[in-house]
């Protein structure tokens, strides 16, 4: 994270655009599981320590920041486009689709919304791509760190459900150990089949 975290929201401000919202996804990447999207209002410039890209902080660290988030924000939304909704509309959009829910959720309304990344044409809010934006912005790192834990959370759950497949080590990414149990037992109802295509 940038020293400043707050430079982008600040540039808003002074523009006159006060409630801002940050946007980010996790697990786009894995075979099976939904994609999830967090919505984020935080107060301006409130400080939370040690707030960063999700990808950078440890697993007990993202938890941490998980509550501060929660407990501190103004608003904030999560919320997912499952395994089979990515299958009937591929992942780009099913991103889209899980990002449109949380920010529909959000109970307060933002002016515009700051999107991890550079496309956002799926988006139905005023918004605007910051890339590397879990890096450079705090309301989308927080975002970023209640889309990665949330997912987490359900892929746990689903390694209860599943156990021969190892959710709980790789949380659905296409790792040696994922491929060796999915030769092994096949595909179950929370894989992708779109992305199953090396199998």
């Amino acid at each position: 994270m940038t020293n400043d975290k707050w430079r982008i929201e600040r540039e808003l401000r002074t523009a006159g655009l006060e409630v801002i919202c940050g946007v980010d996804e996790a697990g786009r990447g894995p075979l099976a599981g939904a994609v999830y999207a967090a919505a984020v209002i935080l107060p301006f410039e409130i400080d939370l320590p040690g707030l960063n890209d999700s990808k950078k902080l440890t697993e007990k660290k993202r938890n941490e920041l998980y509550d501060l988030i929660i407990d501190s924000a103004v608003s904030f939304a999560i919320a997912s486009a499952d395994q089979n909704e990515i299958d009937e509309i591929n992942i780009l959009n099913a991103t889209y689709l899980a990002m449109n829910r949380a920010l529909e959720t959000l109970s307060v309304k933002p002016e515009i919304s700051l999107i991890d990344g550079n496309r956002s044409s799926g988006v139905m809010h005023k918004n605007k791509c910051i890339t590397g934006g879990d890096g450079v912005s705090a309301s989308i790192a927080a975002a970023s760190i209640l889309a990665k834990v949330s997912r987490d959370r359900y892929m746990l759950e689903m390694a209860d459900v599943y156990p021969q497949y190892a959710f709980e080590k790789h949380k659905g990414y296409g790792t040696k150990l994922h491929y060796e149990r999915l030769c092994k037992h096949g595909p179950c109802e929370l894989h992708r089949v779109s992305f199953l295509k090396r199998i």
